[in-house]
C-alpha cells in the first residue's frame, strides 16, 4: 500500500468530541477550544465547523506539503471570497464547489488543483501512487461503514493511502481511534458511500510530490 504520512485535522478544534457534536450531545458552539478556529464568536464557529470538512482537507493537504496552515475560519472566509462556497441565506451553504476551489488554491499556494466531476474508485489508487491526495465526496455515515447509507457523497475525506485491500482515509468527520486517521476502507465497501467525484491535490501538475 502506498501511504502518505499527513498530519490529521478535524473540522470541529476538539477531535476528541466528535462523537458528542455528531450526535448532538453537545452544541459546537461548546467546544472548549472553538477560539482556535479564529472565529469571531462561539455562534460563528457552531455555524460552519459542520460545514467545514473541505477545509480541514485543505488544512491537512497545506501541512503536509510545508505551508503555513492557517486557522479554519479565516481560511473558509477565504474560500467564500473566492467563490468555493456560496452562502444563499441565513441557514444555507452551497459548496464545496469543485472548480472555484481548485482556481484559489492553484492561486494562493501554486498547488496542482484538478476539479474531477468524474473520478472512478479505480482511478484513485494510480493518485495517491503519483504523490497525489484526493479529496472524494462521501457519505458521512462512511465513518462508521453503515451497511444502508442514504445516499452517496455530501461529505468530504481526503485519501492518503491506497493498496489492495482498499483506500486509506483521513475524515474530518471520523470517530476517534476508529475512523478519524489512516481509516482503511475496503473498494468493496467504498462504492456505496462514494459519489464519483473530487478534487486531485498535488505538487506539480503530474503530482509528483
Amino acid at each position: 500500500m502506498t501511504m502518505h504520512r499527513v498530519p490529521y485535522y478535524s473540522q470541529w478544534e476538539s477531535a476528541d468530541l466528535v462523537p458528542e457534536f455528531i450526535t448532538g450531545a453537545r452544541s459546537a458552539a461548546d467546544d472548549p477550544l472553538w477560539q482556535k478556529s479564529g472565529a469571531g464568536s462561539r455562534e460563528e464557529y457552531a455555524f460552519w465547523a459542520p460545514r467545514m470538512c473541505g477545509m480541514a482537507c485543505l488544512r491537512m493537504a497545506l501541512d503536509f506539503w510545508g505551508h503555513p496552515v492557517p486557522p479554519s475560519v479565516p481560511l473558509l472566509h477565504e474560500a467564500l471570497a473566492a467563490g468555493a462556497y456560496v452562502r444563499t441565506g441565513e441557514t444555507t451553504v452551497k459548496g464545496l464547489i469543485y472548480a472555484p476551489f481548485a482556481d484559489w488554491v492553484t492561486h494562493r499556494w501554486g498547488l496542482h488543483a484538478e476539479p474531477r466531476p468524474e473520478l472512478a474508485a479505480e482511478e484513485i489508487d494510480a493518485e495517491v501512487a503519483r504523490g497525489n491526495l484526493l479529496l472524494l465526496s462521501v457519505h458521512k455515515t462512511i465513518r462508521t461503514l453503515d451497511p444502508a447509507p442514504a445516499g452517496r457523497g455530501g461529505h468530504l475525506v481526503l485519501a492518503v493511502g491506497s493498496g489492495p485491500r482498499g483506500v486509506m482515509l483521513h475524515n474530518p468527520s471520523g470517530l476517534p481511534g476508529r475512523s478519524q486517521e489512516f481509516h482503511t476502507v475496503p473498494w468493496t465497501d467504498l462504492d456505496r458511500f462514494y459519489a464519483g467525484r473530487g478534487v486531485v491535490l498535488g505538487t506539480t501538475a503530474q503530482g509528483a510530490s
